[in-house]
């Protein structure tokens, strides 16, 4: 498999959605640095990410963050932590998990079209089994 030549990273494909400013993105892009090792599997042009919060600093508050891949279902990912921090890495672990599951399931051992099994050998039975379980004490 060939490396991606332009790999996607937060920096590169994060849009900061309702509640955030400018200002506020290099530090959440500091804060999601993790998920660059997931993203650069995918090419940056066909990423995009956005990170929103409604009620910031509310007791109701809640953090998405959406993830849209080339050709992949979108996936999403929600905290209402309180502490905006804490929801910022609630968002960010749950999108790596959601990340990894998605890739898990397209690998080869989970698409039988892909798998090489081995045909089965011809199973003999033994004299052992064949008798095991029966006996015929009166």
């Amino acid at each position: 498999m060939s490396a991606v030549q332009d790999p996607a990273t937060v920096a590169k494909c994060l849009r900061l959605g309702a509640g955030f400013s400018d200002r506020e993105r290099n530090r959440i892009v500091e804060q999601f640095t993790t998920l660059d090792a997931r993203l650069a599997g995918f090419h940056a042009d066909a990423t995009d990410m956005e990170l929103s919060v409604k009620d910031r600093e509310a007791k109701g508050q809640k953090v998405t963050l959406e993830c849209w891949i080339a050709g992949r279902q979108r996936v999403v990912a929600t905290s209402t932590e309180e502490d905006l921090h804490a929801a910022l890495n609630d968002v960010r672990d749950d999108l790596r998990r959601q990340l990894n599951d998605a890739k898990t399931r397209q690998e080869p051992r989970n698409n039988k079209h892909l798998r090489v099994n081995e045909p089965p050998g011809p199973v003999a039975p033994t004299d052992e089994l064949a008798g095991a379980g029966t006996t015929d004490e009166r």
